[in-house]
């Protein structure tokens, strides 16, 4: 698995769900696959393309919700 599109959020419980609904629903109007791995600190968020990524990102950016590269 690469992790060249990935961001690592710090969410927990209805945070990550609601970010989990989000990745689905970018991931699927792109037409991508998307999956989550657990990291150091946080949750790893990957997509398989770059597009996804920035607007997960975004989407982190919007709710007020930490992201980094990852």
């Amino acid at each position: 698995m690469s992790k060249e599109n990935c961001l690592i959020v710090r969410a927990a419980g209805k945070q990550l769900d609601l970010l989990r609904g989000e990745a689905s629903r970018l991931a699927q109007g792109a037409n991508v696959g998307w999956w989550t791995d657990r990291a150091e600190i946080g949750t790893r968020f990957c997509f398989e393309d770059s597009k996804s990524k920035e607007a997960f990102a975004l989407t982190c950016d919007r709710l007020g919700i930490t992201c980094q590269e990852g």
